[in-house]
């Protein structure tokens, strides 16, 4: 199993990933730094300077329908933004997998 879910490609992370060569990516909740630094530099090859995470918490969510008011909320998940060495780029948007 990978600690890499997905990249989070937003507004602000491509703003970040072109200004401060910072890249964000949803990752599992039990991974640390090291692990996420690690997996980073052998899947796409180039040196992390720096990893920050975030735990992101649920949101409540309340929906008014016909047959009454419904409660549910969304999923908490951690995500990682790794900065990365002068130089080096990841390419989000190729086909090489």
């Amino acid at each position: 199993m990978s600690i890499l879910i997905k990249p989070i490609i937003t507004e602000k992370a491509t703003n970040d990933s072109e200004l401060k060569n910072c890249f964000t990516f949803h990752v599992e909740k039990d991974a640390n730094k090291v692990q996420i630094k690690n997996t980073i530099e052998s899947f796409y090859g180039v040196k992390v300077k720096k990893v920050r995470t975030i735990n992101v918490r649920s949101n409540s969510k309340i929906r008014y329908t016909k047959s009454g008011i419904q409660y549910g909320k969304t999923n908490s998940y951690k995500k990682a933004i790794v900065q990365l060495q002068d130089g080096e780029t990841i390419d989000l948007y190729a086909n090489s997998q």
